[in-house]
C-alpha cells in the first residue's frame, strides 16, 4: 500500500511540475491562476497522503489551511478581475 501511495505522490509531483511550466509560459493571468490552483490542490492531496503514510495527523490541519488559502486566492482573483472589467 505504501508503494502505491508513493506512486500517487510521484504523479502529483509531476502534475505540479507541469503546472510550473504553465506559470512561466501562460499567455494570460487566468492560465497562471489555474496553475496556482493546481498547486493548491496537489499540495492538499500530497499532504493528505503523507499524513496517512507518516501517521502524522497534524498534516491534516496543514492541508485544511492550504485548501482554505486556495479558495480565498480564487475569490480574490475573481473579485479583482471583475473590478477592472467595464460593465
Amino acid at each position: 500500500m505504501t508503494s502505491f501511495l508513493g506512486g500517487i505522490l510521484v504523479v502529483l509531483l509531476a502534475s505540479v511540475l507541469g503546472g510550473l511550466v504553465r506559470v512561466f509560459r501562460g499567455p494570460g493571468a487566468a492560465d497562471r491562476l489555474m496553475a496556482a490552483q493546481l498547486f493548491g490542490t496537489a499540495a492538499v492531496a500530497m499532504l493528505l497522503i503523507l499524513s496517512q503514510v507518516m501517521a502524522m495527523p497534524a498534516l491534516l490541519d496543514v492541508a485544511m489551511v492550504f485548501a482554505l488559502l486556495a479558495a480565498v486566492t480564487l475569490v480574490a482573483f475573481v473579485a479583482l478581475s471583475a473590478r477592472g472589467r467595464p460593465q
